[in-house]
C-alpha cells in the first residue's frame, strides 16, 4: 500500500476485539470488517555506513517503541522489536572502549527486556537462556541474576533461584532489598507448594517404614485365607500350596506406588523426599 490508499480487511470474531470491549452495535460472533487507510509509513533505517551514535540513537527509538509495548501487555510485539536489534547488532562494530562499553551495555539491556518478555509469556525456560547470554559474558551481572532467579522460581527451580538471589546480595549490597524480598516471595511459593502436596498425599508422610509394604502383605493374606475357606476340604499342605501360587501368580505390587510417582514426582523433589526411602 502507498499513502492514501485504502484497504478492507475482514477478522473472524476470535481476533476482531481480543480483549477491548465490542460496540453494542456489533453482534457477538460477527465478522468484523475493517477499512483501513494508509497515511504514512517510515522505512527502517539501514545501518550500513551509519556511525555509531547514528546507530546508538536508531535503537533507542526502537527500543522505546518495544518498552511501550511492553508496558501494554503486547509482549510479544515487544519482543520481536528488541531480538531485531539485537540481529542488527551483529554487524555493529565499536571503534573504542567507550563505545564498546556503551555497546555492551545495551545489549545486554536487550537480552534481559527478551527475559522478561518471555517469562510474561511464561516461557521459563526461554527466559533462562536469555538471561544465560548476559551472563556468559558477565557472571557477576545483578540484574541478569536476578531475572533468571525470577525464571528459575516461575519453573520450579528453587534451589537454582535461591543460589541466584544469593549470589545478588554477595556481589552488591545495594541490591539486598529486592534479593530478600525475592527470597520471601520464593519460600512463600515452597510453603504453599508443600501444603498443596501433603494436602494430595494426606497420611503418605505419616507412614513409618515399611507401613506401606505391610498393608499390601495383609490385603493379600486375607484374600488368601478367603480363598482357602472356600476350600476348607484340601488339607494343609495342599492350602500352604495353593498361598504359595496363588502369590505367585499375583502381579507385583508396583502400581499404587508407580502410579502415585508418576502424579507426585515433582512434588516429591521440590520436598526433598527423592532422598529419603519410604519403603
Amino acid at each position: 500500500m502507498l499513502p492514501g490508499e485504502t484497504a478492507l480487511v475482514t477478522c473472524p470474531p476470535d481476533y476482531a476485539y481480543d480483549k477491548f470491549p465490542r460496540p453494542a452495535n456489533v453482534p457477538e460472533g460477527a465478522h468484523i470488517q475493517w477499512e483501513i487507510e494508509l497515511l504514512d509509513f517510515e522505512m527502517p533505517k539501514d545501518w550500513t555506513g551509519m556511525n555509531f551514535r547514528g546507530i546508538m540513537e536508531d535503537v533507542e527509538k526502537i527500543k522505546g517503541t518495544g518498552n511501550r509495548l511492553f508496558k501494554e501487555g503486547k509482549f510479544k510485539l515487544a519482543k520481536d522489536k528488541y531480538e531485531k536489534v539485537l540481529r542488527e547488532f551483529n554487524h555493529v562494530n565499536p571503534q573504542d572502549d567507550e563505545e564498546g562499553k556503551e555497546f555492551l551495555n545495551t545489549r545486554n539491556l536487550l537480552h534481559l527486556n527478551v527475559a522478561a518478555c518471555y517469562l510474561k509469556m511464561g516461557e521459563c525456560r526461554k527466559s533462562i537462556e536469555a538471561c544465560n547470554k548476559v551472563l556468559d559474558t558477565n557472571p557477576i551481572h545483578v540484574k541478569a541474576l536476578y531475572h533468571r532467579g525470577m525464571a528459575y522460581m516461575s519453573a520450579g527451580d528453587f534451589e537454582e533461584a535461591r543460589s541466584d538471589f544469593n549470589k545478588m546480595i554477595s556481589i552488591d549490597k545495594s541490591s539486598e532489598p529486592n534479593a530478600r524480598a525475592a527470597l520471601l516471595k520464593l519460600k512463600q511459593k515452597e510453603q504453599e507448594l508443600e501444603r498443596k502436596a501433603r494436602k494430595q498425599f494426606k497420611g503418605l508422610f505419616d507412614c513409618k517404614p515399611g507401613e506401606i509394604a505391610d498393608a499390601g502383605i495383609n490385603d493379600k493374606e486375607d484374600q488368601i485365607s478367603g480363598e482357602n475357606h472356600e476350600n476348607g476340604d484340601q488339607d494343609d499342605s495342599d492350602g500352604d500350596k495353593d498361598e504359595f501360587h496363588g502369590a505367585a501368580a499375583a502381579p507385583p505390587r508396583t502400581g499404587f506406588l508407580s502410579q502415585l510417582w508418576l502424579t507426585g514426582r515433582r512434588v516429591f523433589t521440590a520436598l526433598g523426599v527423592h532422598r529419603c526411602s519410604i519403603l
